[in-house]
């Protein structure tokens, strides 16, 4: 990945806060076949290990996990905040008339070493501390005991669990860090007018 260095995002907390707010991540690997990538939501623990733990689930029938054995090395890639930026949002073109469109983004590159975790226990755990999260904010959350033992086991059956052992974090949050404080606090007041508040906090951190 390209990253001059004022993009650059190297601070831990905002590669942790990005990975966790954004957790469908794109697993990229690489066997005989070529290049393949999978959309798997992850659960990120950082206290574990150098850079942290990575843990998912992939269907049974998907058969990454018989072709990237424990071993292998992966890159997983998670998208934050991101939005197009129109050269008509800053003051100074409006004077000067020298911008261009761009594209502000949020991403982290997670290279890791993977591991295939085909055992019981280890996916009904995951599975609950996954459902816990996600349901947390609904009124009456969904547990897996609220279905049949029987229909629960049998799903679990049909998933086999992935850990990554993350290597190295690699970020780059660009956000206008580049332009005019001016120019970069009045796109982001567009894009909070537009409903993109999540890249709009994001772009008027980027000052701090």
């Amino acid at each position: 990945m390209y990253i001059p260095p004022h993009f650059a995002e190297t601070r831990p907390e905002e590669l942790h806060r990005i990975i966790r707010a954004h957790p469908l991540g794109m697993l990229v690997t690489r066997d005989e076949a070529g290049l393949d990538a999978n959309h798997i939501p992850f659960e990120f623990d950082p206290a574990q290990g150098t850079h942290g733990l990575l843990t998912a689930h992939v269907a049974r029938a998907n058969d990454i996990w018989q072709r990237c054995p424990t071993g292998t090395p992966v890159m997983v890639i998670f998208r934050g905040a991101e939005g197009y930026i129109s050269p008509n949002w800053y003051p100074s073109k409006h004077e000067t008339h020298r911008q261009v469109p761009t594209w502000n983004y949020e991403v982290v590159h997670a290279h890791g070493v993977l591991t295939i975790r085909d055992d019981e226990p280890f996916v009904r755990g995951l599975v609950a501390r996954l459902t816990r999260r996600h349901e947390a904010s609904e009124p009456k959350p969904w547990k897996m005991g609220d279905s049949a033992p029987d229909f629960i086991d049998g799903m679990l059956r049909n998933i086999v669990g992935i850990e990554i052992a993350v290597t190295s974090l690699v970020g780059k949050s660009k956000l206008s860090q580049n332009k005019e404080t001016r120019d970069r606090l009045g796109a982001a007041d567009t894009l909070d007018a537009r409903g993109n508040q999540e890249l709009a906090q994001a772009m008027s951190r980027a000052g701090s």
